[in-house]
């Protein structure tokens, strides 16, 4: 069971840099430099249903993957499960880091 749930981050890890990568083709927002332009939020919460978040640092370009405890109930403490560089985005695979418990 402990490799499905690592398969079910990671491909929902994968899906949700994807959702962002659509969600943030505006190109008002970048500077010239390419950097994030001061009126767009650092953070920027891309789902979360009270027993999850997915959210990502815009200065960073990284995503994370927050869920509660298996048997929890939405608003127990939420925990890092993963994260991707975003700057990978592009390649062929996305590999993200698990965090550590």
């Amino acid at each position: 069971m402990h490799g499905n749930w690592k398969a079910l981050v990671m491909a929902l890890v994968v899906v949700m840099a994807g959702g962002l990568l659509l969600a943030n083709r505006s190109q008002h927002v970048l500077s010239q430099e390419g950097r994030v332009s001061a009126n767009f939020p650092r953070y920027l919460v891309i789902d979360t249903e009270g027993t999850n978040l997915i959210v990502t640092d815009n200065q960073e370009n990284v995503l994370y993957f927050y869920t509660v405890e298996k048997e929890e109930k939405p608003g127990a403490d939420l925990k890092l499960r993963a994260s991707l560089n975003l700057k990978d985005v592009g390649k062929p695979v996305l590999t993200p880091k698990m965090s550590r418990r």
